[in-house]
């Protein structure tokens, strides 16, 4: 495993939409681990494949809740419920954060890393974070969705 460099906003691959992944192989398994110890390393509670500058559907998300790291690969959406307003931050649009509206639940599904079929549902932080990370697959930045984005202030 090793770190992948976390790509920042004004990187044109940030605005790109993803590729489908046609077959899960060992490269692909590399990148997912890479991808997990880049996030846990930035401490994200989500993390992108173009946010590390690979063109391809995969994210991994960990919202510290004891269930470990979440990979989803050619995600799909298959159901939301509610709204929630909060707020957000991203590892590749670095200290700021913005007031989005998101679904409250989630329910999503895709493949896992070592090519089985997934389906995770999600309520609150895990609903917003499966979101956020399946909208940088389409080249869409909270920003994008944000109400207001503000500096943080130290």
């Amino acid at each position: 495993m090793a770190l992948r460099r976390i790509v920042t906003e004004g990187d044109e691959i940030l605005r790109k939409k993803c590729r489908p992944v046609p077959e899960i192989t060992d490269r692909t398994r590399e990148l997912i681990d890479d991808m997990i110890e880049t996030l846990y390393d930035a401490e994200g509670v989500g993390l992108a494949a173009p946010q590390v500058g690979v063109l391809r559907r995969i994210f991994v998300v960990d919202i510290m809740d004891g269930t470990g790291p979440k990979v989803l690969v050619n995600p799909e959406i298959v159901e939301t419920r509610g709204e929630q307003d909060g707020d957000e931050g991203c590892l590749s649009v670095p200290d700021k954060v913005g007031e989005v509206v998101r679904p409250e639940y989630v329910k999503i599904k895709g493949t896992g890393r070592e090519g089985q079929p997934v389906e995770y549902e999600g309520e609150g932080l895990l609903a917003r974070a499966f979101c956020h990370e399946y909208d940088h697959l389409d080249g869409i930045l909270y920003t994008d969705k944000a109400k207001d984005v503000w500096e943080i202030q130290e």
